[in-house]
């Protein structure tokens, strides 16, 4: 393809992404192409091997502050290297960059004590986390939490189930969050503890397998007891994890927005490549209108995402960025993916669908894009509020 529309708003950072997407093809290809897609993803001591390798060139965690390990990237940068890593069609790419939920709560809310603990690891790539909010009665409606926390003297008592967490089978600490209050909170009182994966009390319950395979687990908490240093925030983190979460929402879905252009890109050209070779009725398919018409419809959406990602990633870094445009921009960016893939892979036909085909696994991955960090119906909630329509 020629050049790109998008690539305006790309030059900037262009050496930063060269430079990821170089350590993808040197070291993450040829390192993928050794491991068969396993059930439940690439072992853990690749993935750890993975994230601390990153974050010795400067990439994994590369928005906390350099003085914890980070580099202090904008987020102009950030969503060019997760859309790098969509783009690449490597595997283990996605491992080399910290998760799409934004700058931890830790960050912008933990103590002396708890960043240095938990923080400064996780972005040398030492440790890993993961977010125990999800319960068996709720899904969109996060905030809706029957997982208790009862004050015991000088420590907290915590009881209750979460459901579909991921990183759960290799995370070393869990944020959980737990209701304070009486009853069943409704935002007032979800409040964010931290804690080791093997504490007393915390263990693995069920498991489940996604689509493309990657595993999820329940978190059972029985009688769990934490001191206040748990609580992130200690005596000010009391019921403030709403808050904790609106700050990180619109980061996170512009991450989700990014991987999902990038694994667009990657399906698009996919589909163009084999359009171009593949021979039906004596010429070229790709020169019959039906095949052209899913490959510039895709690339429509594909440059469509791309630049409304990148124009509210500036917004960000400008300080004027609102929930409504990053919800704007996960919501197109998923869809859009989700549709590319599958036209993709109708080009392809049954080359595409067979197992073991780059096309046949992005098709069943890529789904989950559209219910993390908040359903596309959630998206559309927020924008048509913005919209005062609601």
């Amino acid at each position: 393809m020629t050049a790109q529309p998008s690539s305006v708003l790309e030059r900037e950072h262009r050496d930063l992404v060269a430079g990821f997407e170089s350590f993808i093809r040197r070291e993450l290809v040829p390192l993928a192409a050794e491991v068969p897609e396993p059930v439940d993803g690439p072992p853990r001591d690749l993935r750890d091997y993975v994230r601390k390798r990153s974050a010795a060139l400067g990439f994994y965690g590369a928005e906390y502050p350099e003085h914890m390990g980070g580099s202090g990237m904008p987020v102009t940068a950030l969503v060019q290297l997760h859309h790098a890593a969509g783009a690449s069609g490597c595997s283990l790419a996605p491992y080399a960059l910290a998760g799409p939920d934004g700058p931890s709560w830790l960050l912008t809310h933990g103590t002396p004590r708890q960043i240095q603990d938990y923080l400064v690891p996780m972005v040398r790539g030492e440790k890993l986390r993961c977010l125990a909010m999800t319960e068996p009665g709720s899904g969109s409606d996060a905030f809706t939490i029957t997982t208790k926390a009862e004050r015991d003297g000088d420590d907290w008592v915590l009881t209750g189930r979460k459901t579909f967490v991921s990183n759960a089978g290799h995370a070393d600490y869990a944020i959980v969050i737990a209701d304070v209050a009486d009853g069943v909170a409704r935002a007032g009182g979800a409040t964010a503890f931290i804690m080791p994966l093997d504490h007393p009390g915390l263990r693995r319950g069920q498991r489940y397998f996604g689509m493309a395979g990657e595993p999820l687990f329940e978190l059972v908490l029985e009688q769990v007891r934490v001191p206040m240093s748990a609580l992130i925030g200690e005596e000010d983190g009391i019921g403030a994890s709403v808050e904790f979460a609106m700050d990180s929402l619109a980061y996170g879905r512009l991450m989700v927005a990014a991987q999902c252009n990038g694994i667009a890109e990657y399906a698009l050209k996919a589909g163009v490549e084999f359009a171009r070779q593949r021979q039906a009725f004596g010429q070229v398919i790709g020169a019959y209108q039906h095949v052209q018409e899913h490959l510039v419809t895709s690339r429509a959406g594909v440059e469509t995402a791309k630049l409304l990602t990148l124009a509210c990633a500036e917004l960000v870094d400008r300080g004027e960025e609102s929930g409504e445009n990053a919800a704007l921009a996960k919501l197109v960016a998923s869809q859009t993916a989700t549709d590319v893939v599958d036209r993709s892979l109708q080009v392809h036909g049954a080359t595409g669908y067979v197992r073991g085909h780059p096309l046949e696994y992005l098709y069943r991955h890529i789904r989950m894009m559209t219910i993390i960090e908040g359903t596309s119906e959630v998206q559309k909630v927020i924008v048509a509020r913005a919209m005062g329509l609601g």
